[in-house]
């Protein structure tokens, strides 16, 4: 069957069976069966509210925060899974790669990491703080939440080349699609969550080269619509500046980004090609048309997929419970 008819399938069984609140999902998350929903009840029964308190604090100071904690978990789930080797900071190490300069979101983990060992010492991962953390942010923006399964432990080791997997905003469909089945997601999950667009910045380093160098033919990428074309230069007279992933409600967990998409309005090249690959539009189009609740209902259970994705676990007997999260216990430094 075509990836494009597939789509089609998948858009159906959404549209028809997607419920009609946050809290009529549970049955819907898949969780890994090592993990539990209730790993802490009894050993640190405080841990979701300490880590909902800390990422409340941290982003009423600065709500720039909530994205980039999305962010994080992204990039460390899309190198060796959600383990988490992205915290890691060591020269050699992912968090030390040119590609991660832009990543935030480390001092307020640690943070987390801090009181938690206070109040529950040498119990809790820093992989469970950064899926517990990413849920606290998206919810406090006004996104879904989901059930956590907690279990999950640290790796010990992280290498800048692994960075590579990384999918980039300048990939094409084919290519996000294969990363993104060698995680164990299709492509709804590629559709959904690229959705996380609908908050956050980009740098426009990442843009620039679709605004002045597109290929030998067009200066400008010519699946940009011009005026909004116009807008990104004025906004993105050098790389070191941002601009609003989506930026017709830019603060707002909302299905905006997929009209602005139907519009040419995408900001990274990637963002764009939802629109034009025939394997992703009609689902670009349905989250378009459709409630944003349809959106909301299905970027959860897309979360709760992604951050079980190559997680390890006490019988892999591979990882570990870090002390802190930016050195792993068996390392030397």
């Amino acid at each position: 069957m075509k990836l494009a008819v597939v789509s089609a399938v998948i858009l159906v069984v959404v549209f028809v069976a997607w419920p009609v609140s946050d809290d009529d999902t549970k049955s819907w998350f898949p969780l890994d069966n090592l993990l539990s929903l209730n790993y802490y009840d009894k050993s640190c029964p405080n841990f979701e509210k300490i880590v909902d308190t800390k990422v409340r604090q941290w982003t009423k100071s600065d709500p720039s925060l909530g994205p980039a904690l999305l962010r994080l978990l992204f990039h460390d789930c899309g190198v060796t899974g959600c383990d988490p080797s992205v915290l890691l900071d060591y020269e050699g190490s992912e968090r030390r790669s040119p590609a991660s300069k832009t990543l935030r979101g480390f001092e307020l983990i640690d943070d987390i990491k801090s009181e938690m060992e206070k109040a529950c010492p040498k119990l809790v991962s820093c992989a469970d703080i950064l899926a517990a953390a990413s849920r606290s942010a998206t919810y406090q923006l006004g996104g879904p939440y989901w059930p956590n399964a907690y279990g999950r432990r640290d790796s010990t080791n992280s290498y800048a080349r692994d960075v590579e997997k990384v999918p980039s905003g300048r990939r094409d469909i084919t290519g996000l699609l294969e990363t993104f089945q060698s995680y164990g997601l299709n492509v709804l999950d590629l559709v959904v969550l690229s959705g996380a667009h609908t908050i956050g910045k980009a740098y426009c380093g990442t843009i620039q080269s679709r605004l002045y160098n597109f290929n030998a033919t067009h200066g400008t990428d010519p699946s940009i619509d011009p005026k909004f074309a116009d807008y990104l230069r004025r906004k993105c007279r050098w790389a070191s500046e941002t601009v609003y992933l989506d930026v017709e409600t830019p603060v707002v967990f909302d299905n905006q980004y997929y009209i602005n998409l139907q519009k040419n309005m995408g900001v990274l090249t990637t963002d764009q090609e939802l629109v034009k690959d025939p394997r992703t539009a009609p689902l670009v189009k349905a989250f378009a048309e459709q409630p944003a609740q349809m959106f909301r209902h299905q970027f959860a259970v897309s979360m709760a997929k992604l951050v079980n994705v190559g997680v390890i676990t006490a019988e892999d007997r591979t990882g570990e419970i870090r002390n802190v999260c930016s050195k792993s216990n068996s390392r030397p430094y």
